[in-house]
This record gives C-alpha cells, sequence and structure tokens, in this order.
C-alpha cells in the first residue's frame, strides 16, 4: 500500500522548504496543476507562471537570498478519498524571521485547506487556501500592506 500520507505531508513541507530558501520557481513548479487562493476560495494566481510572480512580487527576499523566514507547517490531518485520487489537507502555519533589525519572532499564524489529486501515482496540489488569523510585524517580510481580516 503507498504512503500516500507521507507524499502529500513532503508536498506541505517541500512548500517551507522552497519559501524559506527564497526559491519562489520551486514554490510555483508546486502549483504547476494548482492555485493560490484566499480563504474562500477564490483564485489569486493559478499555474506555475503566475504562482512564482506572485511570490516574486509579494515576498521580500535579503541579501542571502531568502526571506530570511522559517514557515511552520503543524497538525496536518489529511482525509483521503476512498478512490485514493484525491484529499484534503487541513493544517496549521506560523511564520518566525529575524533580520538584521527584527529580532527572531513569530509574524503570523493561520491556518491551509490543500487539496490534493494523484496522477500517475504522483500526488500533487490542486489548492491552497490560506487563512492568516493572528498577524504580527510582516513589514520586514511582505512587499505589500496586509490588512488583518476583522471578521
Amino acid at each position: 500500500m503507498a504512503d500516500h500520507r507521507g507524499a502529500i505531508e513532503n508536498l506541505l513541507y517541500t512548500y517551507a522548504e522552497a519559501i524559506d530558501a527564497g526559491d519562489y520557481e520551486a514554490i510555483g513548479a508546486l502549483f504547476a496543476h494548482g492555485a493560490i487562493a484566499d480563504a474562500d476560495g477564490t483564485p489569486m494566481v493559478v499555474g506555475a507562471q503566475a504562482v512564482t510572480a506572485l511570490y516574486t512580487s509579494t515576498t521580500r527576499k535579503y541579501p542571502d537570498g531568502t526571506p530570511r523566514s522559517h514557515h511552520v507547517t503543524t497538525n496536518p490531518l489529511i482525509e483521503i478519498a476512498d478512490d485514493e485520487l484525491s484529499a484534503v489537507c487541513r493544517s496549521r502555519f506560523t511564520v518566525f524571521q529575524q533580520t538584521e533589525e527584527l529580532p527572531l519572532q513569530p509574524i503570523i499564524a493561520g491556518a491551509y485547506t490543500d487539496t490534493f489529486e494523484q496522477v500517475d501515482g504522483t500526488w500533487r496540489f490542486v489548492e491552497r487556501r490560506m487563512r492568516p488569523t493572528l498577524y504580527g510585524d510582516l513589514s520586514k517580510h511582505l512587499l505589500i500592506d496586509v490588512t488583518p481580516n476583522q471578521d
């Protein structure tokens, strides 16, 4: 029996590894057949080029080529469909950052809801919904202003 959970968890952690390395092209590749969406599922960008462009235009890189962050993904609750061709995962994220101006601290936390599909034996992202819930100082991480949702 295939290790579907392990393959899906690897996708979660590959995303965190790529963003922390400043490898926005690798993030794009993860979503070559998928979308980054807001909390209600409205797609923000779809496909590798658009996802890469989103991260390039919104996430700051420092001289070392990274955003000086550590994305921590926890509590993955994975539900695999009976046909083993699709899955949904709900997880939590916390982003830590340290720069010359900013001491090590959490800068944002929230939840992901990811959908996956298995094609030719390989799992891939279909959609990632991001729902930030706790906000810290994002001024040294993002190149855009983010206004916390006050629901």
